[in-house]
C-alpha cells in the first residue's frame, strides 16, 4: 500500500469496545480488527478522554504489518535507574523513545519526560491540564501553580507527546480559566499556538483560539506598547531576570531596567506572526496583513536599534533615565555600557542577546555574534553557558536566589541551544559547529544532575555545576522552567516542524556516532522515526541516514546530511471524542467533592490526594498515609456530593520510602444511600497493586455519590496516595453541587452577616472575611485564608459574629499551614458570647484529632450553645503565627 496521499479514520465499531481503523488509499478499503493490542491499551482505554482517538491510531499503527519500530522502547525504560514515576504504560503511549552514544543525553532525555509527569496538573474538569513550574504553587502564581515565564520551554515539550490534549489544554488554561495570569511574565503564547498546530493540526482549535491571542496581544500593547520608538518596554523582572546587570544600575535592582529588551520583542515579533498565520488560515486576510505589518515593524526595530555594530551583539536599550545609588545616569535610549557608571566598556553582552536567532528572526549578516559563544573569556563554561560575558565589570556569582549576572541558567541555556540549532540549520557562517552543539547539548544533560542523580533547579554554578543557593526546599526540587527534549528532537535529530509541505530532517548529531535514533514522534497526524545506523548492524534495516513515516521508508542517505521529503497528507489530529472528568479533583476550595480517610498519617494531607498533580517523591510532600494507623486496612472515600456517572478509579500508589509500603489488596465501594456496597465487575490493572504507577480500576458505569477505596496492609506498615481519580463522562461547563444546610458561618457574598473579624490579620491580603467564604484551600495560591502572620501576640482569635442568635454544637477549622511563618497553633479553645456579654469557653469538648493538625480538617464537637457570636482562641506555636483558610459553624 502506497504511504502516500494516505486518509485515515478512527471511528466506533457498532459493538461496544471493539475499536477499528480504516486506512482508505484511493478507491481501495482495507479494514484492520486492532482488538488484538486493546489489551495493550488497558491503561488508556481507562483514561478515554486522553487520547483515545490519536493514541489508538498511534498504537494501531506501530503494530500494523510493516510497522518498523526501531527501538525496545522496555528495554530503554529499564535502563534508567532513576525512575520515581513508574508508569510505563504511559511513557510506552506518549513519549518519541530516543538513543544514541551518549548515556548522559540519553538519560536527561527520559528524566525531562519524567519531569514533565510531575509538572503535569489536572486543575480541574473546566480547565483540563495546566503545567506548573515549582515543586509548590507559590504565592506568585496563578492558578493551579502556572507561570506564564516558562510556558513556552513547557509548551515545545509537551507538543511532541503523541496526546495532545495536554497542550491543547494547557492553551486553553491561559485564555479561559480564572486566576490564570498570561500577562505577569514574558511569554510567547501565539507562538505556541502555532508550534502545536504544526505537530498535531485541527484547524478548528487553533482558530477557536485566535480572538483571545488577539486580546492578548492587544493587552500587551496598550500597557507595554512605545509608538515613537516601535517597541515594546519590559522590565528584567518580568522577563524572567529580576537581578541583572541593567537593573543593577538603577536605585530598584529588582524592577528599575524598564528598556527595550531583544527577548521580549522577539516573543511578540513571534506572536504576531502566529497571529498572521492563524488569521490567514482563518479566512481573515485583513487581520493577517495587520499582525505581519507589526511583525515587520517590530523586526526592522530590533535590528536597527538594539543590535550594537561595534559590539556585535543585540543589547537591552533603556527607555528612560535611570539613576543608581551613586548617582551614575544611564540615558534613555541607550543601549547596556552606551552610558552610566560603565559608559564605554565593551562588554555588556547577556546571553538573551541570542533569543532573536531562538525564532529565527535576524536576517544574514548578524551571525557575528556567535563568535562569543565558545570562548572562556566570554560565555563557554563547563556547566555553562554562563548569563552574562565573564569579563563583564558587573559579572558576579552570587549565592543566593534570581541572580542573572552570571550563573548558568537553564531557561536560557534552552534558548541559547534552540538559536543555536537554528543558525547552523538556517544561516551561514563559520563561528559555531554542529559538534559545538553537541558539545553544549552534552554539557546541558550533565547539569542536570544532582549526588550523581538526574535533578534540576533553579540555576547552578557554571564551574562547578552546584545547585547550592538556587535550590530551595518544597520549591526548587525537579523545576520545569527549561526545555530539553525538544532541543533533541529539533536540534540533535534535526526534525523541522516548521516546513508547510515536505518534512525536513537536518540533524546536528556528529558523524562520528555510529548511531542515533527518535522512533514514533507524532507529526501531523502520522508517526516519524529517524535512524542513523553507520555499518547497519545496530538496527539490522540498512546502513545509513533513514526517515521513515508510519513505518515506511521515505529518504535514505550513506552520509548524515539535511534530507528534505514530500510529506504525506497532512492529518487533522482530532480534539477528544467525548468529554470525561476526574470528579474527584478539587483545586478550587468547593465544599464538594471532599476527601476523608479513616486514619491521616502526620505529614501528610488529604487535600493532596484531589489536588490535580501527582509527585512520588518525598520531599516535597504530595501525599496522604496511614501512618500511624493500627488498622490492617485503611480506606479514603470521596464524597461528590451529587451522583456522578464513574467508570473509572486511578489510585496513584506509594511505595518504598518513609516505610510506606504498597498495599496487599485494594477494593472500591460505592454507596447506595442505605449501606457500602462493592462495585460490581471491578477489573484492575495491574493485577495485583504497584507502586510508583496509577493502579486502574475500570467497571461498567455507575452512579454514585460518594466513593469509598479500602487499601490493605500490613499493621505495621502504612500505605499511601499521592493521587485519587474519579473519572466518568460529563457534559461543559462543569459544576461543583451546592454545600449541604448547616453551616451558619458562611458568607461567600461578603456583604452582610455573619462577619468575621480578628485580633490581627496579615498585611498580605489573609482577611477575616475569607475564613468563612466557603472555599477551602489549603495551597499558597490562591490566597484564600486568614492568617495572623506577623502578629506581636502570643495567643490571637477570630470571631464570626452571626447577626443574631444561634444555636450550634460543632465547628470544624481547616487550618493553614506553610511550615513556615504559619503553623498549626500550640492549642486552641472555643469560646461564645454570653447572654453578660461574656466570653465563655464550651463545655465538654471533643476534638478530632487531638492536637492541632495543618493542611487538615479539625473538627470540635461540646454541648450545644445558642449565641450571636463565635471565637477561637489560637495560642500560637512558638514564633509562628496561626492560620486557616475555613471555618464552619453547624447548627445541631
Amino acid at each position: 500500500m502506497s504511504n502516500q496521499n494516505v486518509k485515515q479514520n478512527v471511528h466506533q465499531d457498532s459493538q461496544p469496545g471493539k475499536l477499528q481503523t480504516r486506512i482508505v488509499n484511493g478507491a481501495n478499503a482495507q479494514t484492520q480488527d486492532i482488538e488484538a493490542v486493546i489489551g495493550e491499551f488497558t491503561i488508556l482505554h481507562s483514561f478515554y478522554g486522553i487520547a483515545l482517538v490519536s493514541a489508538f491510531l498511534s498504537m494501531f499503527l506501530a503494530c500494523a504489518p510493516g510497522y518498523a519500530q526501531i527501538l525496545d522502547k522496555q528495554k530503554l525504560l529499564d535502563a534508567q535507574t532513576f525512575w520515581s514515576n513508574r508508569d510505563f504504560d504511559w511513557y510506552k503511549a506518549n513519549i518519541p523513545f530516543f538513543e544514541c552514544p551518549d548515556p548522559e543525553i540519553n538519560t536527561t532525555y527520559y528524566y525531562r519526560w519524567e519531569l514533565i509527569t510531575r509538572h503535569a496538573c489536572y486543575g480541574s474538569p473546566n480547565s483540563g491540564y495546566s503545567f506548573s513550574e515549582f515543586a509548590n504553587r507559590p504565592f506568585w502564581s496563578g492558578a493551579y501553580g502556572s507561570i506564564s515565564c516558562p510556558s513556552g520551554h513547557q509548551f515545545n515539550e509537551i507538543r511532541w507527546l503523541h496526546d495532545p490534549r495536554y497542550a491543547r489544554d494547557y492553551l486553553r488554561y491561559w485564555f479561559f480559566t480564572a486566576g490564570a495570569q498570561p500577562r505577569n511574565y514574558s511569554s510567547w503564547l501565539a507562538d505556541s499556538a502555532w508550534a502545536i498546530h504544526e505537530v498535531h493540526p485541527n484547524t478548528q482549535f487553533v482558530i477557536g483560539l485566535l480572538p483571545e491571542l488577539v486580546k492578548n496581544y492587544e493587552a500587551w500593547q496598550q500597557r507595554q506598547w512605545v509608538e515613537g520608538m516601535g517597541m515594546f518596554w519590559q522590565t528584567g523582572h518580568d522577563d524572567g531576570m529580576e537581578f541583572n546587570i541593567n537593573s543593577r544600575q538603577t536605585k530598584d535592582i529588582l524592577r528599575g531596567d524598564r528598556g527595550f529588551r531583544p527577548s521580549f520583542n522577539t516573543y511578540m515579533w513571534a506572536d504576531a506572526r502566529a497571529i498572521a498565520r492563524i488569521a490567514a488560515l482563518a479566512g481573515k486576510a485583513e487581520l493577517s496583513d495587520e499582525f505581519l505589518g507589526r511583525a515587520r515593524g517590530i523586526k526592522q526595530q530590533i535590528q536597527t536599534q538594539l543590535w550594537d555594530p561595534q559590539r556585535q551583539f543585540f543589547f537591552p536599550m533603556s527607555s528612560r533615565d535611570e539613576q543608581d545609588k551613586d548617582g551614575n545616569i544611564v540615558k534613555a535610549h541607550t543601549l547596556t555600557y552606551q552610558s552610566g557608571k560603565y559608559a564605554g566598556s565593551p562588554h555588556g553582552r547577556e546571553l538573551h542577546g541570542y533569543v532573536p536567532w531562538a525564532f529565527n528572526l535576524p536576517d544574514a549578516g548578524y551571525e557575528d555574534a556567535w563568535k562569543f559563544l565558545m570562548k572562556p573569556d566570554y560565555f563557554y563554561s563547563p556547566f555553562g553557558p554562563t548569563t552574562v560575558e565573564r569579563n563583564d565589570p558587573m559579572f558576579v556569582l552570587q549565592p543566593g536566589c534570581c541572580w542573572w549576572s552570571g550563573q548558568s541558567w537553564p531557561f536560557a541555556t534552552t534558548q541559547t541551544l534552540k538559536a543555536m540549532a537554528n543558525v547552523l540549520q538556517n544561516y551561514q557562517q563559520d563561528h559555531i559547529s554542529r559538534d559545538d552543539y553537541v558539545t553544549l547539548l552534552h554539557n546541558y544533560a550533565v547539569s542536570q544532575r544532582k549526588a550523581g542523580k538526574p535533578y534540576i533547579a533553579e540555576a547552578l554554578h557554571p564551574d562547578t555545576g552546584s545547585w547550592a543557593g538556587h535550590d530551595y526546599p518544597n520549591r526548587s526540587e525537579h523545576y520545569f522552567h527549561s526545555g530539553f527534549n525538544d532541543l533533541v528532537i529539533t536540534g540533535l535529530i534535526g526534525l523541522k516542524s516548521d516546513r508547510e509541505e515536505s518534512l525536513t530532517i537536518d540533524p546536528l548529531a556528529p558523524a562520528t556516532w555510529d548511531y542515533f535514533a527518535l522512533d514514533s514522534v507524532p507529526f501531523r497526524g502520522h508517526l516519524v522515526t529517524v535512524y542513523w545506523d553507520k555499518t547497519g548492524e545496530r538496527y539490522g534495516l540498512g546502513a545509513g541516514l533513514h526517515v521513515l513515516v508510519d513505518g515506511k521508508p521515505l529518504a535514505t542517505s550513506p552520509q548524515i546530511k539535511q534530507l528534505t521529503v514530500s510529506f504525506p497528507a497532512v492529518l487533522h489530529v482530532p480534539t477528544e471524542s467525548e468529554v470525561r472528568f476526574n470528579y474527584a479533583v478539587n483545586n478550587d476550595g468547593d465544599y464538594f467533592p471532599r476527601m476523608d480517610a479513616s486514619f491521616v498519617g502526620e505529614q501528610s494531607s488529604l487535600s493532596m490526594v484531589c489536588d490535580g498533580h501527582y509527585r512520588y517523591d518525598l520531599s516535597p510532600p504530595n501525599r496522604w498515609t496511614s501512618a500511624g494507623s493500627d488498622e490492617e486496612s485503611d480506606w479514603v472515600m470521596v464524597d461528590f456530593g451529587t451522583d456522578r456517572p464513574i467508570d473509572t478509579v486511578r489510585l496513584f500508589l506509594l511505595d518504598g520510602d518513609d516505610d510506606i509500603v504498597t498495599p496487599t489488596s485494594i477494593e472500591i465501594e460505592y454507596w447506595n444511600g442505605m449501606t457500602w456496597r462493592s462495585v460490581p465487575n471491578q477489573v484492575h490493572s495491574p493485577k495485583q497493586p504497584i507502586g510508583g504507577r496509577p493502579n486502574v480500576i475500570t467497571f461498567p458505569p455507575l452512579p454514585m455519590n460518594r466513593l469509598r477505596v479500602w487499601l490493605a496492609h500490613d499493621a505495621a506498615h502504612p500505605v499511601g496516595l499521592t493521587e485519587f481519580e474519579a473519572w466518568g463522562q460529563g457534559e461543559r461547563p462543569y459544576r461543583a453541587p451546592e454545600p449541604p444546610a448547616g453551616n451558619i458561618a458562611v458568607n461567600t457574598r461578603g456583604e452582610g452577616f455573619p462577619k468575621a473579624s480578628a485580633s490581627y490579620h496579615d498585611i498580605y491580603g489573609g482577611l477575616p472575611s475569607k475564613a468563612i467564604d466557603g472555599k477551602v484551600i489549603y495551597l499558597p495560591t490562591p490566597m484564600n485564608r486568614w492568617t495572623s502572620y506577623g502578629s506581636p501576640n502570643e495567643r490571637d482569635w477570630l470571631e464570626v459574629d452571626f447577626g443574631q442568635p444561634e444555636t450550634f454544637d460543632r465547628i470544624v477549622m481547616h487550618l493553614y499551614d506553610d511550615r513556615g511563618g504559619v503553623q498549626p497553633p500550640a492549642r486552641y479553645s472555643v469560646e461564645y458570647l454570653g447572654n453578660d456579654s461574656q466570653w465563655k469557653e464550651v463545655s465538654n469538648v471533643r476534638r478530632s484529632p487531638d492536637q492541632p493538625r495543618g493542611s487538615a480538617k479539625n473538627t470540635v464537637t461540646f454541648d450545644e450553645v445558642t449565641s450571636s457570636k463565635l471565637r477561637v482562641v489560637f495560642t500560637h506555636t512558638g514564633k509562628s503565627r496561626s492560620g486557616l483558610t475555613e471555618m464552619e459553624v453547624w447548627r445541631k
